[in-house]
């Protein structure tokens, strides 16, 4: 029973303490500014005292973040705990004088222990008649630093620009920690209280302090300037600290930071994760692929901590804009090539096929219209009504007289009148007729159905005075007409004929 009793207390106790460093339970802001832990706005919400924060108000009842000693009103403008900074508003040292002497004089000072004045920040120095220090503390070592500032009018002064004249820059030792800012005058301000009664001296994040002039006259005192703090954990290094022990505070998902190099350790998110490193929780997968910067040229796959650039299907490389990006695979080079290639080819191959297809039907077509315009289909009807006589007239067609006159070629002419020009043919049987062309005009319907009577007709006569009618021809515009006279042919004469060898 008090083994499970003692059990229960050490769970409930790692809970505790869970609950703690997440916020659970704990004030996670306090006006604009976000509380995480290490920081905490009370006890068993922090990780140590320099990390508390209190919430006060300000003059006009807004909540308003101090750090650390409420009474010095250090207020804390910002926390990143993933960088480890912090930034607050820092006092301003004066020295200020009239005619008669001194009428003011203020230092400022901060004491911090796990807190380092950030290297982003200067240290600044306002006045024509100016010598200012900063004083701090370096390991186990108290240094000292500090610039001057001297003129006597603000005639050599440049707006915007710290190099000596009315205003003096100088960075920050690296690891300084507790400070105190100083001023003193060489001569009480004498002949210049007009343009510049006061001196003044503050520390301020690089890029936050732009010098006028004006400041000379005009500088608010009680203003206050915007310096940055660097803070880390404890006082062992990542190579003395036990990252086993429960006091460890570089959780899931984070590292101890080796580039750091002053006292303590700080953690740090690992590569591809943003976060509180010191929760449990804060480190988290950073989606690169919802930036539109991602880098990748086709596709973005986004892992756990990581994320991948992939090339389509047929392409190889890393997918990456500043890497070897998406090659296409060779084989698929010369595949796409083929299929260009062949689809190409078969293209061509159905353009041809078709030109001429449609060609030949088109001719078939005006043939088939000549054909039944110069009487052909009376003439078959004749032809069959006949009983399949051996003496009937045979109906050619064009191809069938070219191939006899091997394409009408002139040295086939045999003779030539007013009604047209007669060939030597051979037909595919061997048997050598005379093909005569007509020139004859077009014929009338009556004339047509003359020509037809006509053909049957002397088709039919066989007397050796007489040249036999073997067939004609119709598939051409002009009517044709067959007869066994040459000089009463039709356009197309098919008779045979007596050649000498």
């Amino acid at each position: 029973m008090c083994l499970l009793l003692l059990l229960l207390v050490v769970a409930m106790s790692s809970l505790w303490l869970a609950s703690s460093q997440n916020g659970l339970g704990c004030e996670s802001s306090c006006g604009n500014v976000t509380i995480a832990y290490p920081f905490g706005s009370r006890e068993g919400c922090y990780y140590s005292p320099d990390f508390l924060v209190t919430c006060g108000q300000s003059s006009t009842g807004e909540p308003i973040p101090f750090f650390q000693n409420i009474s010095r009103n250090v207020v804390i403008t910002s926390m990143t705990p993933s960088k480890s900074k912090m930034e607050i508003q820092m006092f301003i040292a004066s020295d200020c004088y009239n005619r008669s002497g001194p009428t003011r004089d203020q230092f400022a000072y901060l004491r911090i222990n796990d807190f380092r004045v950030s290297t982003k920040n200067r240290f600044i120095a306002i006045g024509c008649d100016t010598h200012a220090f900063i004083n701090g503390v370096l390991g186990n070592d108290t240094i000292s630093t500090g610039c001057i500032s001297s003129c006597a009018s603000k005639t050599h002064i440049t707006n915007g620009s710290c190099t000596g004249v009315g205003c003096c820059e100088i960075e920050i030792p690296n690891g300084m920690s507790s400070f105190t800012m100083s001023i003193d005058s060489y001569r009480n301000h004498t002949n210049i209280t007009d343009f510049n009664p006061c001196s003044y001296a503050f520390l301020v994040e690089e890029g936050k302090y732009n010098f006028s002039s004006n400041d000379l006259l005009d500088f608010r005192s009680d203003q206050k300037m915007l310096m940055v703090l660097d803070w880390a954990i404890g006082n062992d290094t990542c190579d003395m600290v036990n990252k086993e022990a429960h006091s460890f505070l570089c959780k899931r998902n984070s590292v101890c930071d080796q580039s750091y190099a002053g006292p303590g350790y700080r953690c740090r998110c690992l590569e591809g994760y943003e976060g509180n490193p010191y929760t449990e929780i804060g480190c988290k997968d950073i989606n690169e692929c919802e930036s539109k910067n991602h880098g990748c040229v086709h596709k973005c796959n986004d892992k756990e901590g990581y994320y991948e650039c992939s090339c389509p299907k047929g392409y190889t490389g890393d997918g990456k804009i500043d890497g070897s990006g998406c090659r296409a695979d060779q084989s698929l080079v010369i595949k796409i090539a083929i299929s260009t290639s062949a689809a190409a080819t078969f293209l061509l191959i159905f353009v041809t096929w078709s030109y001429f297809g449609l060609k030949k039907r088109r001719l078939m077509i005006l043939r088939e219209k000549f054909f039944r315009q110069n009487g052909g289909i009376m003439l078959q009807q004749r032809i069959s009504g006949d009983g399949g006589s051996r003496d009937q007239a045979r109906v050619f067609t064009i191809n069938e007289l070219k191939k006899a006159t091997n394409n009408y070629d002139e040295s086939r002419i045999i003779g030539k009148g007013g009604f047209g020009t007669v060939y030597k043919g051979v037909l595919s049987d061997n048997r050598i007729v005379a093909i005569k062309k007509s020139k004859l005009p077009d014929q009338t319907e009556t004339q047509i159905e003359q020509f037809i009577n006509e053909v049957v007709i002397l088709s039919q006569i066989n007397h050796r005075n007489v040249v036999k009618l073997i067939g004609c021809c119709l598939e051409q515009k002009s009517l044709y007409w067959c007869t066994s006279s040459f000089q009463m042919a039709p356009s197309l004469i098919i008779s045979t004929m007596k050649v000498s060898h």
